[in-house]
């Protein structure tokens, strides 16, 4: 990738987990034990900070590396993110409400084995959802690496 479209991402990313920490460029400066005109040309895309910078950045936001200085583009929207949370609460009311309920070798299923059917039941519509999306976007919507 050209530095300038480095720069571009890393900034965009940067400026993203500035405002989700509700943290100013100066209150990063301190932290980092910078100038105010280096996180500035930072968040401005002019230029990047040293790997140990963005480590102390990850440290910071606890976030990882690739958070930070890579494009990522959220595959499930706050939309799929409500409709998964719909289908899987209809799914566990349909599966408690039949005749024999939740039943696990003829016993009623426990509150920690019904938590963990949860959890694999919304992985599951996750991945279907994510599988969806990828299968009917057209190829002109898609991201490069696809």
């Amino acid at each position: 990738m050209p530095e300038q479209d480095f720069n571009a991402v890393f900034s965009k990313r940067l400026r993203y987990y500035l405002s989700q920490n509700n943290m100013t460029q100066v209150e990063l400066a301190k932290k980092l034990n910078v100038g105010t005109t280096s996180v500035y040309n930072w968040c401005n895309g002019i230029k990047t900070p040293r790997m140990d910078k963005v480590d102390a950045m990850c440290d910071l936001f606890k976030c990882s590396r690739s958070d930070l200085i890579e494009e990522k583009t959220p595959l499930l929207t706050e939309k799929d993110e409500k409709d998964i949370e719909k289908t899987l609460q209809d799914t566990l009311n349909q599966l408690e409400s039949e005749q024999n309920g939740l039943m696990f070798s003829g016993q009623a299923l426990d509150d920690e084995t019904r938590e963990l059917l949860k959890i694999s039941l919304e992985n599951s519509l996750r991945m279907a959802k994510i599988t969806a999306k990828k299968k009917f976007t057209p190829k002109k919507y898609r991201a490069d690496e696809e």
